[in-house]
């Protein structure tokens, strides 16, 4: 068993070494080290992995396939200094917000060091070179560091999740039900949760009114079993938006169930109904084994069938399964650094080409300012989404068409004119080489480069500016400006807002 060597364990805190270890390898690695460290458990620490190496590794970081054993923290000596106590009970259990127990400060410092290496080590840039310093930007934070989820999605399960020291308490039952969030590592284990302080205040109340009650042996409610298929419940996901004219919050609540029965979940919609921020209570029916929140058929159970949001001015309407950025206040701030790197003329004669465009949020927020938008997405209803609010906000120069542009054909560039500016949102897998060499061929002047990701991200940037030597593909963009936003606080997620102009 392969170790890696003492030499690698600097005296800088375990966290950021255990980020480089995720980060930079693929391996399956086993590792039971907590971050908390002082530095005389780390100094243990290395001791005790120096003793044990048999073979020292070429390089610094892992390899794919090697397998790491580090040793175990016993005891905590003095805490961190960045170390801070997580505010909420599940913190250590829940797995959704990993980082509570670190300072917001030490968060965005770690994500922004994170983003800096990625691109010095996978996208290929000299920290050398002069500009260097010009184009990384410093991350943005996020003012609101609780309560900015506008969307959560709760399970039903048949047994409560618990951690081992509380394992003796385990009951059966409807005692043992549980609705929450999935354990780490476990689509059937469930966590239950009474409170998250990451969606807003009135959700929160729905996620207690549904928890004092649904257990209830007379109201014959049952959660799903993911293993025997059977049962009622799925999920409990709640969503919240803004009334247009007043600014105040609205809520959505959504009970996906295997079928539909609605007379089961009236005494539920009949005490949600009395919080004066829902609008809307609908039914997703989900008759499939999976776990999907996704349904087959949906029933308006009580008010509309959507919430409203507002974006930089573009009112959206938001469906139970809409796509919608999760935290609108950061997403405002993300908008609108999108719309600086875009350095429109003023005169509206741009033509914006928007590539996995979801609903059209971003093309939508732009179109009032340019001659154009053309949107292209692969989700029907996500497109169905994007031309309604289109509509619905008087625009009539965005076109959204749903094709797949990881399948693009060589006739792509066919569907619309030269762009002057190509904004590119992929998921987490970047962008398929088929569309980087599109856009090597395409040569708009500029692309805005929004990634969630910022390892694929580093990547897509390489290919783009330096080329791919072994296809014979050369770049031809500069990277101007690279922009870490953190849309997520105590995650470990971060965006990126990245300015390419054609060299």
């Amino acid at each position: 068993m392969a170790t890696l060597p003492s030499c690698g364990f600097r005296r800088l805190n375990s966290l950021s070494w255990l980020q480089k270890v995720r980060k930079y390898s693929s391996c399956s690695a086993s590792l039971s080290i907590e971050k908390n460290h002082s530095s005389s458990e780390e100094e243990e620490s290395r001791m005790s992995i120096s003793s044990t190496t048999s073979t020292r590794p070429s390089s610094f970081f892992p390899k794919k396939g090697q397998t790491l054993e580090l040793v175990q923290k016993l005891k905590t000596i003095s805490p961190h200094w960045d170390n801070v106590t997580a505010p909420c009970e599940y913190a250590s259990d829940c797995g959704g917000c990993k980082t509570q127990n670190l300072s917001y400060e030490a968060q965005v410092r770690a994500k922004e060091q994170q983003v800096h290496e990625l691109v010095i080590h996978v996208g290929k840039f000299s920290d050398n070179d002069p500009e260097f310093a010009n184009v990384m930007k410093p991350i943005v934070p996020c003012d609101i560091q609780f309560n900015y989820r506008n969307k959560m999605e709760f399970s039903f399960g048949t047994q409560k999740w618990l951690p081992k020291d509380q394992v003796h308490e385990r009951e059966d039952g409807v005692n043992g039900y549980a609705l929450g969030l999935h354990a780490p590592g476990f689509f059937d284990k469930v966590l239950d949760v009474q409170k998250c302080l990451l969606q807003s205040e009135a959700a929160n109340m729905v996620l207690a009114i549904v928890q004092d009650c649904w257990r209830d042996i007379e109201l014959g409610l049952s959660p799903y079993d993911v293993h025997a298929h059977v049962g009622f419940l799925k999920h409990l996901m709640l969503r919240t938006g803004r009334d247009v004219k007043t600014g105040l919050p609205e809520l959505m609540v959504n009970f996906v169930t295997s079928s539909y029965e609605p007379e089961l979940l009236e005494p539920l919609v009949e005490k949600i109904s009395s919080i004066p921020e829902v609008v809307s209570i609908v039914n997703n029916v989900n008759t499939s084994v999976g776990n999907t929140s996704v349904g087959e058929e949906e029933y308006i159970l009580y008010g509309k069938s959507t919430i409203t949001e507002i974006l930089r001015g573009v009112t959206f309407q938001i469906s139970a399964n809409s796509f919608f950025q999760t935290n609108t206040h950061q997403a405002e701030v993300l908008y609108r650094l999108i719309e600086d790197c875009a350095g429109l003329r003023g005169d509206g004669s741009e033509i914006v080409l928007d590539l996995f465009c979801g609903t059209g949020t971003i093309g939508l927020t732009l179109a009032r300012k340019v001659k154009h938008v053309y949107g292209y997405e692969v989700v029907p209803q996500a497109i169905s989404d994007a031309r309604r609010n289109a509509e619905n906000n008087g625009i009539h120069n965005a076109t959204f068409v749903q094709g797949d542009l990881n399948k693009i054909s060589d006739s792509f560039g066919d569907q619309f004119p030269k762009p002057d500016i190509v904004i590119s949102d992929p998921n987490r897998p970047g962008m398929h080489m088929k569309l980087i060499k599109f856009l090597l061929k395409l040569r708009a002047p500029r692309i805005i480069y929004v990634s969630c990701n910022p390892a694929t991200c580093a990547r897509d940037l390489d290919y783009l500016c330096h080329g791919v030597v072994e296809q014979n593909i050369k770049g031809c963009y500069k990277l101007k400006s690279l922009q870490p936003v953190d849309m997520f606080p105590h995650t470990p997620h971060i965006e990126c807002v990245c300015l390419l102009e054609l060299d």
